[in-house]
């Protein structure tokens, strides 16, 4: 599983419109393949803040099947104007502490 982490900031007042958009586009997202699940937290410091987890079978799953996709091009209209700056999105692997 790949955890994909995403520091978003959300232009100043725009964040109740850009939290109601997620919940709408939240669809897109969980269709693709290889997709686990994906959550949106609120900063409660920053205001305009979030953090987006995206979980993945793989690394490719995002980078490939949904990055290249006609449904990240609506995800993309729908939500990137929200931003700036524009977020980096970091992709993470689990460490076994066993």
């Amino acid at each position: 599983m790949i955890l994909e982490a995403v520091m978003l900031q959300v232009k100043k007042g725009m964040e109740q419109e850009y939290e109601e958009d997620f919940r709408k586009v939240s669809k897109i997202i969980s269709s693709i393949k290889g997709y686990i699940s994906h959550e949106l937290q609120r900063c409660m410091e920053a205001e305009g803040k979030y953090l987006l987890l995206v979980r993945w079978e793989t690394l490719e799953d995002h980078t490939v099947g949904f990055r290249q996709s006609h449904e990240y091009q609506e995800w993309k209209n729908q939500l990137h104007h929200f931003y700036d700056p524009f977020p980096t999105v970091e992709h993470f692997q689990k460490v076994d502490l066993s």
